[in-house]
């Protein structure tokens, strides 16, 4: 179902952002029965709620999705931004025209959508923070779109799920492949741990496929349609895949088995009553940008690529040296890989590079394998032991430790010799009237190899 080979928009170049939101919890698990993982700290928030009355008056806080509250100048310096996106050719004006209520309702009446994309006071104030103070962020996010929208859009139609889900990792994610939540949601469509492997998406030391776009988006699509199966409504559906589906279920029986998103609002938690105003915002964001003055940044569409095979163990520097690649390149086209690290050893694993590059690495293979090993791929397979007799003792115990000693030879009632340079497991045997075979039994070895200055139990 995966293609392998995505040709321009579909050839996945990844790291465009690094950092953040929230959570595709699990249907099983509520959320803080999650496993954390360690939070990227690129991005310090700011202002994370806004303040609302309702029609009593009283003031109500609603947080914004961790991924509204992201600094733009940090996401400027990553390296797909850099690389692949530049300005507009419009000039963007930092100017947001207002608008009646009467017109936003129109606007969303039209779009193309089954879900629905109702208005109120909250939806205003999310679409005014993505048209006013986050409109920067709007046009980065325009440029990366044309990234990522062609494989969500893949993996949202082969589960038949609604077409404007694509635009959920905007909330999510602020479509960052690496965006990491401070409760441990990973990768554009923020998985958990947990529902990520439900999912099946391989997350260990070395590997985490909820940062791979393509992997991450059918999983994503998969979950959604599970989603909608227990609630049968696309808001409560994206309400659970932010809270969980154990607090949407608690939240309709609270309210008396209400099913409506907009009723169960006073009892979900805090930010899930942000979250679908957030999501009929970007929206709104995503098709009505130049309304509001917002030019969309340029893309210029990475290389075509393909993927390699490999059932050995790789660095990823291993590629970009033998290959003269850049190696940040090398990564943002492979952000599953978390230390730079390929597994094949443990199952095959595919490297994605571009496609003239995936026939030399083909090629070179010999040579990437063996490049500079010993200081990349340093794990060990086998560890010798160091069994020579220690020299530093403590005043305290060298007294003890003599005695002991003396003891354990006395019991074993045998002694030892230092291999010298040259000298074999036969000639050692011949000098201490023994023979090979109780050499290597008394000793532990397998094999007939043996290295000077190690000490060998005689007898």
């Amino acid at each position: 179902m995966i293609v392998k080979s995505y040709i321009k928009i579909l050839s996945f170049a990844v790291l465009l952002f690094s950092s953040a939101p929230l959570s595709a919890q699990t249907i099983l698990d509520d959320p803080e029965e999650e496993e954390e993982e360690e939070v990227d700290s690129l991005f310090v928030p700011i202002e994370d709620e806004i303040s609302v009355r309702d029609k009593q008056g009283n003031e109500e806080l609603i947080e914004f999705p961790e991924a509204m509250t992201f600094n733009l100048d940090s996401l400027l310096e990553l390296y797909m931004t850099k690389t692949y996106l530049s300005k507009g050719d419009c000039e963007m004006k930092d100017e947001n025209p207002t608008y009646t209520p009467e017109e936003y309702i129109e606007r969303l009446r039209r779009m193309p959508t089954v879900m629905e994309m109702a208005y109120n006071d909250i939806v205003q104030r999310f679409i005014d923070r993505y048209m006013g103070r986050l409109r920067h962020s709007v046009s980065l996010m325009l440029g990366a779109a044309n990234f990522y929208i062609p494989i969500f859009e893949e993996a949202l139609e082969a589960y038949q799920v609604p077409l404007e889900l694509k635009y959920l990792p905007v909330i999510e994610s602020a479509l960052n492949p690496k965006a990491v939540s401070r409760v441990g949601a990973t990768g554009l469509w923020q998985f958990m741990l947990t529902t990520g492997k439900q999912y099946g998406l391989e997350v260990n030391s070395l590997v985490d496929e909820r940062r791979d776009p393509v992997k991450a988006s059918y999983a994503a699509a998969r979950y959604l349609r599970d989603l909608y199966r227990v609630f049968g409504d696309w808001n409560l559906v994206i309400a659970a895949y932010n809270c969980g589906p154990g607090n949407i279920n608690k939240a309709i029986h609270r309210a008396g088995g209400e099913k409506d998103y907009w009723q169960l609002y006073p009892y979900l938690p805090a930010e899930t009553r942000g979250y679908v105003p957030a999501f009929i915002a970007a929206n709104y964001a995503m098709n009505y940008y130049c309304e509001h003055n917002i030019c969309p940044m340029n893309t210029r569409l990475p290389l075509q690529t393909d993927t390699v095979v490999v059932d050995r163990d790789v660095h990823l520097q291993q590629v970009a040296a033998v290959l003269d690649l850049d190696i940040e390149m090398i990564r943002s086209l492979n952000p599953e890989y978390r230390r730079d690290i390929v597994p094949g050893a443990n199952k095959k694993h595919a490297i994605r590079l571009p496609m003239a590059d995936a026939i030399r690495f083909i090629d070179l293979q010999d040579s990437i394998y063996s490049y500079h090993t010993d200081e990349l791929l340093t794990k060990r397979a086998v560890a010798e032991v160091n069994d020579d007799q220690p020299t530093y003792r403590s005043k305290k115990s060298s007294r003890r430790g003599r005695s002991s000693r003396a003891s354990r030879n006395s019991r074993r009632g045998g002694s030892s010799v230092t291999v010298r340079s040259g000298q074999t497991l036969g000639e050692i045997a011949r000098r201490n009237g023994t023979t090979v075979a109780k050499l290597k039994r008394l000793n532990g070895l397998r094999g007939n190899n043996i290295r000077a200055g190690k000490k060998l139990r005689v007898r």
